[in-house]
């Protein structure tokens, strides 16, 4: 199904009420922890979903959208443009040979976890006259099939993008699995934190998915990865 072609029926109305309830959720837990709205944005990723499901989340006001394989993202977004004001993001794990295209294509780029990587994310940005935006991604497990850098390699990779041209806009990381995730995004905090110091404009935290988004956002989530809650657990529309 290419871009502009109408959902099958009923699903913008399943989106629309899955949306809402995610939504709500965010809300509770915004005003539990404290928190302002404006400062939480959900990024609803349509990873294994057709272009028409994106389009119709489009139209119900999403405004950040993600996608975790190259391919993928390449080919949805090669369907039609966008419209300007729709942020999209990069949240799966990146290979060198790839960071070209999604460099010409996504905003902003979760996972960055090794120097290699932001060389090659800075010459596709720049050969598009694009400005990328890049988060670091953290390990806090030290699990290397999981992705992300230690933190304790976050400050030096953290200079290199600084140094290559690229916006450094925060910290990511998934929760570890078998561990408490508020526990975990405690970490995350932490690491956000003393990176700060030496990078004040890095604010983002992205951390939070459909089952740990309440604990995240306790614990000073910007930007929420959510897929499952919203879409469903498998491409059944397509």
């Amino acid at each position: 199904m290419s871009a502009g072609e109408t959902p099958a029926p009923g699903r913008e109305s399943e989106l629309a009420e899955a949306l809402a309830s995610t939504r709500a959720r965010m809300a509770a837990a915004v005003t539990d922890a404290g928190r302002e709205p404006a400062g939480v944005r959900l990024v609803v990723v349509t990873k294994n979903f057709p272009r028409s499901d994106l389009d119709a989340l489009v139209r119900l006001g999403v405004r950040d959208v993600g996608e975790n394989k190259e391919q993928e993202l390449t080919a949805k977004m090669g369907e039609a443009p966008l419209p300007e004001d729709v942020r999209v993001h990069f949240i799966g794990q990146l290979q060198s040979r790839k960071s070209g295209a999604v460099a010409r294509v996504a905003d902003v780029v979760h996972s960055v976890d090794r120097v290699k990587l932001v060389g090659a994310l800075a010459r596709g940005a720049e050969a598009a006259g694009r400005r990328l935006t890049v988060l670091l991604q953290v390990s806090l497990d030290g699990d290397p099939q999981r992705g992300g850098a230690l933190p304790a390699d976050v400050p030096a990779l953290a200079d290199a993008v600084a140094s290559a041209g690229l916006t450094l806009g925060g910290v990511m990381a998934v929760a570890p699995l078998g561990e408490e995730p508020r526990a975990a995004f405690a970490r995350l905090r932490e690491v956000s934190e003393r990176l700060r110091v030496d990078h004040p404009g890095a604010v983002e935290i992205s951390a939070g998915m459909s089952g740990d988004l309440e604990a995240a956002i306790h614990e000073g989530a910007t930007l929420l990865r959510v897929g499952t809650a919203i879409l469903g657990s498998r491409p059944s529309h397509r």
